[in-house]
């Protein structure tokens, strides 16, 4: 059923927000303000289907990705920036509220740099028909595209790339994960999904990595081509990246986050950088301070392992291979630093945080991209005796509802 609606707010999704006397109503692609035309969506009772636009808010713009409010990787490109970077600071103001923390935050600091560096393109194929992109915005189902402008431009080719991988294994009628990752050797792809590879497969394989000029192709890990070892340059260290390596999204989002990080902990000599991953905060902090790194991932953990004793001028760096979740330092193992680090999954580090909260570390730093978990982490250290003296969100998911966020704490 067709209905006119005038949008009271911006979701923190990206929806416009109707408040009424009910559950709210979420409309994708409306703006604050604005006057539109909706139509039901099947077995959504809260949702609506934009049609028209009937008086459109001042801050609209005119997207400029052909693909946007089809695919779901963007939710807010038709914002204009100003009311886009205040939306998104407001979010981790929210979030923060919800668990009862008043705290200054910060302005939102830009770290879109080139663009992400990073991607999971998916393949569908339906018969012969072969589909490659990303998942539509609140459905089921895929976008193929052509292009992508929020990638960095080290990823030109990786487009291509993945749907050449797709036409190879498209007989195999299996959903494929295709991750590609820009490294300074060139491009690094992992495949999901294909099931096991015939000797026939990995050979048509191999061959369009050599054609596409990939430094290595991978599937879950398992070798299939390499020309060069993918590898990425962190502060005066140089990585070898395992297949299907986690990295921050843009190269400035990391450079940026470890900047805060380094900052806070100026005055450190023992640092203890929990979650760890390949080192991009432990690598860069043992150029001044004595390092322990933990991490749950054991490819991820060598890789750090091997990149620090390789690289001359670093203070000593101790790598353990730990699950956090399940076993994390206790206050005891704590109480010896001058400084911890921790930068998690999105689940956050809810054990790892208590047992921190119970600690006598002079100094915390928390890194993360959910707002809502990071939220309840800050509240046990600060129910624990910590103080929250900074909260920065950093804006390396442009145009999306993700963000980045580096919190100071002192005991």
């Amino acid at each position: 059923m067709v209905e006119r609606l005038v949008i009271d707010r911006l979701g923190h999704r990206g929806d416009g927000v109707v408040d009424g006397a009910g559950e709210p109503i979420f409309v994708l692609g409306a703006l604050p303000g604005e006057t539109v035309d909706v139509d039901s969506v099947p077995g959504h009772p809260d949702r609506r289907q934009l049609l028209r636009i009937e008086k459109p808010s001042a801050e609209r713009v005119v997207p400029f990705c052909p693909h946007f409010g089809v695919c779901g990787g963007c939710a807010v490109q038709h914002l204009e920036m100003s009311a886009y970077r205040a939306w998104k600071r407001d979010l981790v103001i929210a979030a923060l509220r919800q668990t009862g923390i008043e705290a200054p935050v910060a302005d939102l600091i830009d770290a879109h740099g080139e663009g992400r560096r990073r991607a999971v393109f998916h393949a569908r194929g339906i018969g012969n028909v072969l589909e490659v992109g990303f998942s539509a915005a609140r459905a089921h189902r895929l976008v193929a595209i052509d292009r992508c402008p929020v990638l960095a431009k080290s990823l030109d080719g990786a487009l291509k790339a993945a749907w050449a991988i797709a036409e190879v294994l498209l007989p195999a009628k299996k959903p494929l994960d295709i991750q590609v990752t820009a490294t300074d050797t060139g491009l690094d792809i992992d495949v999901r999904g294909s099931g096991p590879l015939t000797a026939p497969l990995s050979a048509e394989l191999a061959k369009v990595a050599a054609e596409q000029r990939l430094a290595r192709l991978t599937r879950h890990g398992e070798l299939i081509a390499q020309a060069h070892s993918p590898a990425l340059r962190i502060g005066t260290a140089t990585v070898a990246l395992p297949p299907a390596s986690f990295l921050q999204a843009t190269a400035e989002g990391e450079a940026t986050l470890a900047r805060l990080v380094l900052a806070a902990c100026a005055d450190a000599k023992n640092v203890a950088d929990l979650f760890a991953g390949i080192g991009p905060f432990a690598l860069r902090l043992a150029a001044r301070a004595r390092v322990t790194a933990a991490d749950d991932d054991g490819d991820a953990a060598s890789a750090l392992k091997r990149a620090a004793a390789t690289t001359a001028g670093l203070k000593p760096v101790d790598v353990k291979v730990r699950d956090l979740f399940q076993n994390p330092l206790v206050p005891e193992e704590l109480d010896g630093f001058d400084a911890v680090v921790f930068d998690p999954p999105r689940q956050g580090a809810q054990a790892q945080s208590r047992a921190l909260a119970a600690s006598r570390v002079p100094v915390v730093v928390a890194v993360s991209c959910n707002r809502g978990t990071l939220a309840r982490d800050l509240r046990l250290l600060i129910d624990g005796g910590y103080r929250l003296t900074s909260v920065t969100p950093v804006d390396q998911f442009r145009y999306s509802a993700h963000v980045e966020i580096a919190a100071q704490l002192e005991k």
